[in-house]
């Protein structure tokens, strides 16, 4: 018997035998999804300690039995240990013996001995849990390390991170140890030809960003006309990958070995932020609205008043009321074709609507080359294949003068939550989980569990400061930053949008003052500013999530004048965000500082605490901040029904995707 972590996989259908592996669509109830959900929340019962311990106490043992053999010893010693694991399993003994082969031939090939903690990480991922570490404890070796081990049995394993650049950038670091151990490394890119692709999603250990990896399976889906269900083997794609006929094996449609093992990096942004939308494959079909009927839309939009023809919900919905429909027919009634329905012209006249009022330039989206491009909200990243639905997308290029794009047809789609189920083993890290411990397990049945820091973290928490203008809260942000770096400290400073992030560049520069900026304009090159961002008196802005899964590291001196100072410039509708932002200092024992410098008017506050925000303001002094308690009681309120709203969106997702399979099933063939 074969076993990839605790599930145990019948001879038929070994990970070697060629056979596309997947689990099952999972149909839970809601009284297993309520079950699930409670137990996250209950303490955990099943003390982890002497487990641990005794996992730490082996590897020791065994790396000291490791270091008189040569490498070619070590590597039949790695060898034999995966043998002993697709028999027996990733039993703590074996996966100790195992780590340690590893740690010592990372020491010999990249001069790198993971830390006891990074041994607990690697560990808890082969379990299928959920693991957080914070920031700078070097989740990137940890990966490599249960990578390893897992494709030592003949799993297809895939390291998944958040976009292309760090999937490169991780394969390329861990490539001499893979190598040494005889694995290979694949790396997938936007733009590669099929070809090449299957041949990376061949190798060992395959490096790519969740949205490629979802796409190309997407794509085997739709090259195998639906035979890729969770409930059905693909014999037929079996036997001509079997071995033997190898010129057969060639001309197979599907890209991907299957969905055996997925190590998710930065898991929260992937499993949670990210999984809001399913992702579609469409095709693009000729437009029949036209520009002309996108801005007769506009027109008629902006002469429509908040209040008097219109309503905007706190989701960004839009309702109109009787006065809109009244004056829109009277506006329209000359007009030809879908103006003389008034559902059509109803529903126009939202998108319109939504288009002026719930989505805005350089913080929802940019205009790059007259093409709009999405920035995710939770990333601050450019999502350049992505689009809005049922015209809004379209609406929005009409609104900003933009080369007007085609509807587009849906080939195949999938939501987050129902692909990464697919797994036979999924697991992940980050730095922030404990806020979402619950809903991934209720959705993906993941255990969250805590690995502590190598070293005692120093951050100093300065207080919280609030202004009653927008002015207010850059001007104390500018000089907060300029007051920092003349000690020689490095100083990053975290906005919510590209606008924000200009404003305070803006402000800077007419002070003289140099700074880096870095935004969805420079998403290619933001893990290199980052990582730059630790020399002695440097000032870097930055969206918030901008240069994650990059270490930001000191420059000499710089710890002992404090470390780097982290700025937080409007609080994020999750904490988790925020909690990323200021981990970036204090990173593995050194110094470093963190505070909030906000203004009354954020979005955070006037959207979801607008009962203490309308208090707030009765009071407020122009001059000074506001109190401490109060902000933080803003912050708390605001953030816990941001969090509802967001969750409600998810949950509405999985729901969705339920229903439309449900309708698919009367068709006879699933997408």
């Amino acid at each position: 018997m074969a076993k990839v972590g605790a599930l145990t996989l019948g001879r038929a259908i070994d990970v070697n035998s060629g056979v596309y592996l997947e689990r099952r669509d999972r149909d839970d109830s809601v009284a297993e999804e309520w079950l699930r959900a409670l137990f996250a929340k209950l303490p955990n019962l099943r003390s982890h300690r002497s487990r641990i311990k005794l996992l730490l106490a082996d590897a020791a043992q065994a790396e000291a039995s490791l270091l008189p053999l040569t490498d070619a010893q070590l590597l039949e010693r790695f060898k034999a240990s995966g043998r002993a694991m697709h028999k027996a399993g990733f039993t703590d003994e074996a996966l100790a013996h195992n780590m340690a082969i590893v740690r010592e031939a990372c020491k010999r090939s990249l001069g790198m001995r993971h830390h006891d903690v990074q041994i607990i990480g690697g560990w808890a991922l082969l379990q299928g849990w959920l693991a957080e570490m914070a920031t700078g404890e070097g989740k990137t070796l940890v990966a490599a390390l249960s990578a390893s081990a897992a494709a030592s049995t003949g799993a297809a394993v895939h390291i998944v991170t958040v976009n292309d650049y760090l999937a490169a950038r991780d394969a390329e670091q861990n490539a001499p140890l893979f190598k040494f151990l005889g694995l290979s490394v694949g790396i997938i890119k936007a733009d590669m030809e099929p070809n090449d692709r299957r041949a990376q999603y061949a190798c060992d250990v395959v490096y790519v960003s969740n949205k490629e990896l979802v796409f190309d399976y997407l794509k085997d889906r739709i090259a195998t006309r639906g035979l890729l269900g969770s409930h059905l083997r693909l014999q037929t794609l079996a036997r001509l990958q079997s071995a033997g006929n190898a010129q057969t094996a060639a001309i197979s449609p599907v890209l991907l070995r299957g969905l055996h093992v997925a190590i998710v990096d930065e898991a929260d942004s992937v499993l949670i932020d990210e999984a809001r939308t399913p992702l579609i494959i469409s095709e693009t079909m000729p437009d029949e609205m036209g520009p002309v009927l996108y801005n007769q839309a506009l027109d008629f939009g902006k002469r429509m008043q908040s209040g008097i023809h219109f309503e905007m919900a706190a989701d960004r919905q839009i309702w109109l009321n009787l006065q809109a429909e009244t004056d829109l027919a009277v506006w329209a009634q000359h007009l030809p074709g879908v103006w003389t329905s008034a559902i059509w012209r109803k529903e126009l006249i939202q998108k319109a609507l939504t288009a002026l009022h719930c989505f805005h330039r350089d913080q929802h989206y940019i205009l790059a080359d007259n093409k709009i491009q999405i920035v995710d909200e939770f990333t601050g990243r450019v999502m350049p294949d992505r689009s809005w639905e049922r015209g809004l997308h379209q609406m929005i290029e009409a609104k900003e003068g933009a080369e007007i794009t085609g509807q587009r047809k849906t080939l195949s789609q999938m939501t987050y939550q129902r692909f990464f189920r697919r797994y036979l083993l999924l697991c992940g890290m980050t730095g922030t989980a404990k806020e979402i411990a619950v809903e991934v397990k209720s959705t993906y049945d993941l255990e969250v569990l805590r690995i502590p820091t190598h070293k005692p973290p120093l951050r100093a928490r300065l207080a919280d400061r609030c202004y009653a203008t927008d002015l207010l809260r850059w001007q104390a942000v500018a000089q907060r930053a300029v007051a920092v770096s003349r000690q020689g400290r490095p100083v990053l400073v975290g906005t919510r949008s590209v606008e924000a992030s200009e404003k305070l560049s803006a402000l800077l520069e007419k002070q003289g003052i140099a700074h880096t900026v870095l935004n969805a304009r420079q998403d290619k090159t933001e893990a290199e500013a980052v990582a730059q961002g630790g020399e002695a008196g440097r000032i870097t802005v930055a969206t918030n999530m901008a240069g994650r899964g990059t270490d930001i590291k000191l420059a000499p001196g710089v710890n002992e004048r404090g470390g780097l100072h982290v700025i937080l410039t409007e609080f994020h509708e999750s904490a988790r965000v925020d909690r990323q932002l200021f981990g970036r200092s204090a990173r593995q024992g050194n110094a470093g500082s963190a505070e909030a410098v906000v203004a009354i008017e954020d979005e955070l506050f006037t959207r979801f605490a607008w009962p203490l925000n309308k208090l707030a303001r009765r009071w407020s002094d122009k001059e000074t901040s506001f109190p401490v308690w109060l902000v933080r009681a803003m912050v708390k309120l605001g953030q816990n029904r941001a969090e509802r709203h967001n969750r409600h969106i998810r949950l509405d997702t999985v729901k969705q995707d339920k229903k439309r399979l449900d309708m698919m099933g009367f068709t006879g063939r699933q997408t």
